[in-house]
């Protein structure tokens, strides 16, 4: 299975929806050569890169709940709606262990997206320059959504959310070499983004990152563009797609434990009933 990759959208909370349909793959023992993710999905990305099933949905949902996870006492404490630190370090070092040998043995390339906040530009870390030691914050970098989270900084970089330079990094994995792409998305068909509507609030709160602000006002017209262009993809062969059939009823910052229960099961049904005719794509 060459030059085939893996793409996974972010989302926040949605990403449970990935995670079912991850975990899915993981029962079928179905892994790529080749799998990008940014923010959320590079969440999703490492639990099936160290084969960890399951381990996704437990981190989300099992502490959604714990008011270290996500709470607004998070934002007035540590500038975070959520809890960074609980999520990138306490949980996978001594409440749900990462499987940090079996990540960084995996048979294929894990690449993860973040954006620059100086010049607004994607930025991609693969095998070749993350290490036990840099591999979480990076992680936690790609995951760190503007307004509810703080930059984290790995290497000479000032890193955010990288869903914001790259939503779906479809373009990068072809640049790399794949010929057919799986795309996992977070949001339903005919989804459009609208127009960024926080342009002041923006331009004061990040009047240091003129590139992140860019990437703010910028990002409906960049992930619209996107999903035009993975729906020519689809429509010729060259992309399989995966996505809730209807908008879920899931935000950013979920806190019902029953909704993201159902998105992670629709994903993991999504999967299922997908399975044969994903089989012939790869196969064809």
């Amino acid at each position: 299975m060459n030059n085939i990759g893996l793409i996974l959208e972010g989302g926040g909370m949605r990403g449970v929806y990935t995670s079912g349909v991850l975990d899915f793959f993981m029962d079928k023992n179905l892994y790529f050569p080749y799998i990008i993710g940014v923010s959320m999905g590079a969440c999703n990305g490492a639990s099936y890169v160290s084969k960890q099933r399951g381990r996704t949905k437990s981190a989300t949902i099992d502490f959604i709940s714990d008011p270290r996870y996500l709470s607004y006492r998070n934002l007035i404490k540590h500038k975070s709606i959520f809890g960074m630190d609980f999520i990138f370090n306490e949980i996978p070092s001594k409440l749900l262990p990462f499987d940090f040998q079996t990540f960084f043995n995996y048979d294929g390339e894990f690449v993860i997206g973040a954006t620059d906040c100086i010049t607004g530009k994607e930025v991609y870390f693969n095998k070749s320059n993350y290490t036990h030691e840099n591999i979480l914050d990076i992680i936690k970098a790609s995951s760190s959504l503007p307004f509810i989270a703080k930059s984290v900084k790995v290497n000479n970089f000032t890193l955010m959310d990288g869903g914001l330079s790259d939503p779906i990094p479809i373009k990068k994995s072809i640049s790399d070499g794949n010929t057919k792409n799986v795309i996992i998305l977070t949001r339903s068909h005919g989804y459009i983004k609208k127009p960024f509507k926080l342009k002041w609030i923006a331009s004061k709160k990040y009047r240091n990152y003129k590139g992140l602000y860019n990437s703010l006002i910028q990002r409906y017209k960049l992930y619209n563009n996107t999903i035009e262009y993975i729906n020519k993809l689809n429509k010729d062969g060259k992309a399989f797609i995966i996505q809730p059939q209807k908008p879920p009823m899931v935000g950013r910052t979920e806190k019902n434990k029953k909704k993201l229960i159902d998105l992670y099961n629709e994903g993991y049904k999504d999967a299922k009933n997908n399975y044969e005719n994903l089989l012939n794509f790869l196969n064809g």
